[in-house]
């Protein structure tokens, strides 16, 4: 009899515990790791389309994490510590070329210029770019697209100026206010925040002087992108609505649904930013890469010197699941 009651108990037991571990299975099945190569308003859809619920809506939860650089922002990604990389897609050429096994693939793009705005020390009210000539910039770290796109625009302007590359990608503005170049470029809000405080002035775009170029991507094993396709479209179909609504949506709403991911940074500064990125036109619309425009990545990094052969463009990069969604989202 005790058997018997020791048998019922435990069935019953496991009858009550059942459903809450299929609930923590299922939880976990939800969330997908990110590592963003860092944080910043010019990645404003992300952040959005969680704020908006579009997560929610699609059974997914975002686990970010901030890599402080493209080869930090891989590296997690190859050791598994990520799902998905978000970063600039030399990335991903970088690995392809050096042999890596299951190397990832971009499967988003969702910005199509370079991010980043010139600080002075001095306003500059007429800037012009051969002010540059001979003066020293922390503009990122060698090989990064950051460091290569303003390789290239000082290139296109006939430049000669001394950039500084013995910085890591995370204390560049501190270096700078420390004292450290004349110039130094940095993404929003911290460039506003930085020109609010009185420590230095936005003198220029560096975007809108370089043109379009897939320059910030979602990038995952191609094991990862086979295994977890539902999670793939979620994430796409979340941010290409969340691209939509910003691009229909006033600066002063937007800047208020983000003010909880940027924690010390004022509302006002945020809202500057945005106006800032939407002034470049910064964000794509349809998140599936052009092989124009990859071409285009590949001629800056040639042009700095940091690409030992050119790659085909399908070797890296799959379009389908984007272009699906671009396809419905704007039916």
């Amino acid at each position: 009899m005790k058997k018997r009651l020791t048998v019922v108990l435990l069935s019953v037991l496991f009858a009550l515990a059942l459903p809450f571990a299929f609930a923590g299975c299922k939880k976990n099945d939800k969330i997908i790791r990110i590592n963003e190569v860092t944080h910043s308003v010019f990645y404003a859809p992300l952040y959005l389309a969680d704020a908006l619920g579009y997560f929610e809506e699609e059974g997914i939860k975002i686990e970010l994490t901030n890599g402080g650089g493209a080869d930090k922002t891989m590296a997690a990604v190859l050791a598994n510590e990520a799902d998905i990389g978000f970063c600039g897609p030399e990335a991903v050429i970088y690995t392809y070329l050096g042999g890596s096994g299951d190397c990832p693939k971009v499967f988003g793009q969702l910005t199509k210029r370079d991010g980043s705005f010139l600080v002075g020390r001095v306003k500059e009210d007429n800037f012009d770019w051969n002010n540059l000539k001979g003066k020293d910039i922390i503009a990122g770290r060698p090989g990064g697209v950051p460091m290569m796109t303003f390789q290239y625009v000082l290139k296109q302007a006939d430049v000669t100026a001394n950039l500084v590359t013995n910085i890591d990608f995370n204390l560049t503005t501190a270096a700078f206010e420390g004292g450290t170049a004349d110039y130094c470029t940095m993404f929003e809000p911290t460039a506003s925040e930085y020109q609010k405080a009185g420590k230095g002035y936005i003198v220029a775009s560096v975007g809108q002087k370089s043109g379009e170029v897939p320059y910030t991507c979602f990038m995952a094993k191609g094991s990862y992108i086979d295994k977890n396709g539902d999670k793939i479209e979620g994430l796409l179909r979340g941010i290409t609505k969340a691209i939509k609504y910003l691009k229909t949506t006033d600066s002063a709403t937007v800047a208020k649904m983000l003010t909880k991911y940027f924690d010390g940074t004022s509302e006002s500064s945020i809202k500057t930013s945005v106006e800032s990125y939407t002034a470049i036109d910064a964000w794509v619309d349809n998140m599936a890469m052009k092989e124009s425009a990859f071409s285009n990545l590949q001629d800056i990094i040639e042009s700095a010197g940091e690409l030992s052969k050119r790659v085909e463009f399908d070797k890296i990069v799959t379009t389908d699941t984007a272009q699906k969604v671009y396809d419905e989202v704007y039916k």
